[in-house]
């Protein structure tokens, strides 16, 4: 059979540090490849997480660098960049750093080899995450009870394809309940997330089993291989699982997640709030909610103040305000507030810090390889 590669993109966070760890333990005999994109402006926790995983994990996690580092004159990749559009900031509308610095070291790097991608979206998100326009390259979900992209669930599960679908669960002895959904067509009132969903619910090993079969009639990489351990999946892994994995590894939750105290005032008493970090990445992104600003600004004060030297005349981080106006002491005590009232609101319907990190998530440059 054709040389398949197995890559999995370590972002510097949770979810891609957890799936490195996860698939080293139930899945060794997949030989996988570890990278990770460097902006040169990651936390210093950043790069002690991919130190403490590389001892776990046995393997390198190679660097990919988006510029040659001997031709920047000493400016990292991100500063690089920056020159290039002329002191543009990055922002949600226009994120080249996120192209740039992620997702264009990440295409090159995958080549024209095939090659299947791991990628750490939980069972408790509802989104694709960066899906490679190479035809070579295939997303796995492994902590999600649907493993496969979405571009292969339309193919296999459109209406023209129904009977050939039906054809393989027959000779794979579904049951009626099964075979009843496999003939339900798409529709205004079952769309095909729904019928995946159904489908997944019915049957998930024989739903996977199906779908590994009639990648093999496909150029996808998966249908290259003679088995996929992955096609027995049927683990739903959320955010309190992500925080397990790390801790009973001993490679630790990265820093910036865990929980620190700050000082509010409300109706004129003090009361105790936490903080922390939503996301990895570079420590001045754009994503990040202003409590987490607020968070750099105490925790990493000189940090802060190398974001706020970035920010000119008519460039800044938010749209609605800079770094001079958001560090100044008035400032800091209104977002404080907004959000210890925030948070506690949500603290009374159970919520507690990881589920709030959760809600908090967004699909920053992150994202591209959880």
């Amino acid at each position: 059979m054709t040389k398949v590669r197995h890559v999995l993109g370590i972002s510097g966070g949770k979810d891609s540090a957890a799936l490195a760890i996860y698939l080293k333990n139930r899945h060794p005999e997949l030989d996988v490849e570890y990278y990770t994109c460097d902006t040169g402006r990651e936390l210093n926790e950043t790069y002690a997480l991919i130190d403490r995983l590389e001892s776990t994990l046995g393997k390198s996690i190679l660097k990919l660098q988006s510029v040659d580092l001997n031709n920047t004159m000493g400016q990292s990749p991100f500063d690089h960049f920056l020159d290039l559009y002329g002191g543009y900031l990055p922002s949600s509308s226009a994120r080249w750093c996120t192209k740039k610095l992620k997702l264009d070291p990440f295409e090159n790097y995958m080549g024209d080899e095939p090659t299947i991608s791991y990628v750490g979206i939980r069972g408790d998100e509802d989104r694709e995450g960066y899906i490679s326009k190479k035809q070579t390259v295939q997303s796995i979900f492994p902590f999600r009870k649907n493993i496969w992209s979405e571009d292969v669930i339309k193919l296999f599960l459109s209406n023209n394809a129904i009977a050939n679908f039906k054809n393989l669960a027959v000779s794979f002895n579904a049951d009626e309940h099964f075979l009843k959904i496999v003939d339900t067509a798409i529709s205004v009132d079952f769309n095909l997330k729904q019928k995946a969903n159904a489908l997944l619910e019915s049957d998930t090993q024989l739903f996977n089993k199906i779908i590994f079969h009639l990648l093999k009639e496909t150029d996808y990489p998966i249908g290259k291989l003679d088995s996929f351990p992955l096609i027995e999946n049927e683990d739903v892994l959320k955010i309190d699982d992500i925080f397990q994995i790390l801790r009973d590894s001993g490679v630790g939750v990265p820093a910036y997640y865990e929980p620190m105290e700050y000082e509010a005032e409300i109706d004129g008493e003090i009361k105790k709030g936490v903080y922390n970090r939503s996301r990895s990445g570079c420590f001045f992104c754009f994503f990040q909610q202003k409590i987490e600003w607020v968070w750099l600004l105490e925790q990493h004060p000189k940090l802060f103040e190398a974001a706020m030297q970035y920010e000119k005349e008519g460039y800044s981080w938010m749209d609605n305000e800079t770094l001079v106006e958001l560090k100044q002491p008035t400032r800091v005590a209104a977002i404080k507030k907004e959000h210890y009232i925030r948070t506690n609101a949500k603290a009374s319907k159970s919520k507690n810090w990881q589920d709030q990190i959760m809600d908090a998530e967004g699909d920053g440059c992150a994202s591209c390889f959880i």
